[in-house]
């Protein structure tokens, strides 16, 4: 990971405000260059990931007849199971080599829609895939939510802004399994070149490697959180409130050598997304004569319905 700066959220949450103004530039600085960062000391629970690690892979261990109870189409990947092959980048006619299960918000002390919060499905054989999925969200969307304060100071804005955005988003823990590859994909990759959607994207260590980052110079690095670390990258939501200003970097998921075609790989993101009523206008401190307004005004939730139709989830 020599191109992606480490920081440690602890210095932010310290209380010292030397360390935390020094983690914010950090941070910023990261997010402006490379749209990567490695977060060290962010306070989720290795005891938690690796016992949430094997339930998904029990789970996609399932016969396909068992998973099939939990997909369906109207929840346009947003809860429950996604078979293999129905999801691919905006740009690529070929479906990449995933399939995956969402789990979604758990909506407290409101009562929204359930067309945009659909109830989540629970897993009827494995009892413990839920409750344990709802604490590895609640986790995550804590330490995001740090995250997101230290962006806020980066960007000399009010600390809160995104705090009430973010209360009941829309955010997703994304469970994925890339199979063994059985046969010449269509597709030389397991996951084509994409940008994530949300505001920021939280990735614990997969399994295997093969999560790749596109550099500005246009060269492919590989990127592998260390030990205790998660991987945070800047999503298209951020970017565009920021006018470019920070980056949501392109990536992919390359396969592995052939003579391991026959090895899975697993892979828990954490896609943050604010409320869909958020307004994603640029910020009017992100728009100079330097750097002219790039992007129409245009919510959360308008801007996820978009995407979600270009990579084939929603029709």
């Amino acid at each position: 990971m020599s191109i992606v700066q480490v920081v440690n959220l602890q210095d932010y949450i310290s209380g010292d405000e030397t360390r935390k103004k020094v983690f914010v530039q950090a941070l910023g600085k990261a997010y402006e260059t490379i749209g990567f960062v490695a977060v060290e000391g962010h306070g989720i629970s290795d005891d938690l990931i690796s016992q949430f690690y094997k339930l998904v892979e029990q789970f996609f261990s399932f016969p396909l007849e068992t998973k099939l109870k939990y997909e369906n189409p109207k929840y346009a990947g947003q809860r429950g199971y996604t078979s293999f092959g129905r999801e691919k980048a905006k740009q690529s006619e070929v479906p990449d080599l995933k399939e995956f299960w969402q789990i979604g918000q758990y909506v407290e002390g409101e009562n929204l829609s359930k067309e945009d919060y659909p109830d989540n499905l629970e897993v009827e054989e494995l009892p413990d895939f839920n409750r344990l999925g709802k604490e590895l969200y609640k986790s995550f969307e804590a330490t995001g939510s740090h995250l997101l304060k230290a962006i806020s100071n980066y960007l000399d804005i009010e600390e809160n802004y995104f705090t009430s955005k973010i209360r009941n988003g829309n955010s997703i823990l994304r469970t994925i399994h890339y199979p063994p590859i059985i046969s010449e994909p269509k597709s030389a990759i397991r996951a084509e070149q994409h940008e994530d959607i949300n505001l920021i994207t939280l990735l614990v260590g997969a399994s295997a490697d093969g999560l790749q980052l596109l550099t500005r110079d246009g060269q492919w690095v590989d990127v592998k959180a260390g030990p205790g670390q998660i991987v945070v990258n800047v999503g298209d939501m951020l970017q565009r409130l920021t006018n470019n200003v920070l980056r949501s970097t392109t990536h992919r998921v390359v396969n592995p050598p052939r003579e391991n075609w026959h090895t899975h790989r697993y892979s828990i993101p954490f896609f943050l997304h604010p409320r869909s009523e958020m307004s994603l206008d640029c910020l009017e401190n992100c728009i100079s004569s330097d750097n002219p307004k790039l992007y129409e005004p245009i919510t959360a939730g308008e801007y996820l319905d978009e995407r979600l139709r270009e990579i084939g989830l929603k029709k």
